[in-house]
């Protein structure tokens, strides 16, 4: 295998990631989908998330790395960031998808900036987001006009969403050195933490909040 240790650590944190993503979007699609519209178009994007799974697994088949073993290091956080975040209800969830989620895919894309072209391009194949983004960003923004009082509510759930995102993101760096190498190569010379990445982050979302309504 010729790809670093980080290369292999961010494809399986991606791998995990797609996967608990298809489980979650598939589980809130049906239990807290208000109309049959919404079910079956939540469950598309999952449908999607489950092929990007397929994606990342079958690339780090091709590079000679088990996708059990290269997955296994970051079950336990990303399982205790989906307890700890699981949506009360259908905008919750919304909120969750693109927020949450959307926080993620920074760090992850932000994390592969400087690698191989070819891995470079999967990982932002895998991140593209914006049928899911169009997605939640309408619905959130028609249940805040039907429920003007849930924009607060929301607001406080996006923030908590993005402190325990931060916090994930942070555990899962400390943890793997070498995908926290990566981050820091992403960030260019002179940088020795990852705080102004995580500056960026918290900017992308201020972002993400503004075209929800919140």
């Amino acid at each position: 295998m010729n790809e670093s240790p980080g290369v292999v650590d961010l494809l399986g944190v991606l791998a995990y990631a797609e996967l608990s993503a298809y489980e979650r979007m598939t589980e809130d699609a049906a239990t807290l989908a208000p109309s049959l519209a919404d079910r079956a178009a939540l469950s598309e994007l999952a449908v999607t998330e489950y092929a990007h799974f397929r994606l990342l697994r079958d690339r780090l088949g091709e590079l000679g790395a088990d996708p059990d073993a290269a997955m296994a290091p970051f079950v336990a956080a990303l399982d205790a960031w989906h307890a700890q975040t699981r949506p009360a209800d259908w905008l919750q969830a919304l909120v969750k998808t693109y927020v949450g989620d959307g926080i993620a895919l920074d760090f992850y894309r932000e994390a592969a900036r400087h690698l191989d072209p070819s891995i470079a391009k999967l990982v932002d194949e895998v991140l593209v987001d914006e049928e899911r983004s169009q997605f939640a960003v309408e619905r959130v923004r028609a249940g805040i006009e039907a429920e003007p009082t849930a924009a607060g509510r929301l607001a406080l759930w996006a923030r908590r969403l993005v402190g325990e995102a931060l916090s994930q993101g942070q555990q899962v760096a400390s943890a793997r050195p070498e995908l926290a190498l990566l981050l820091m190569e992403s960030l260019g010379e002179g940088q020795t933490d990852l705080s102004r990445l995580f500056a960026s982050l918290t900017e992308a979302h201020n972002k993400r909040m503004t075209a929800m309504g919140l």
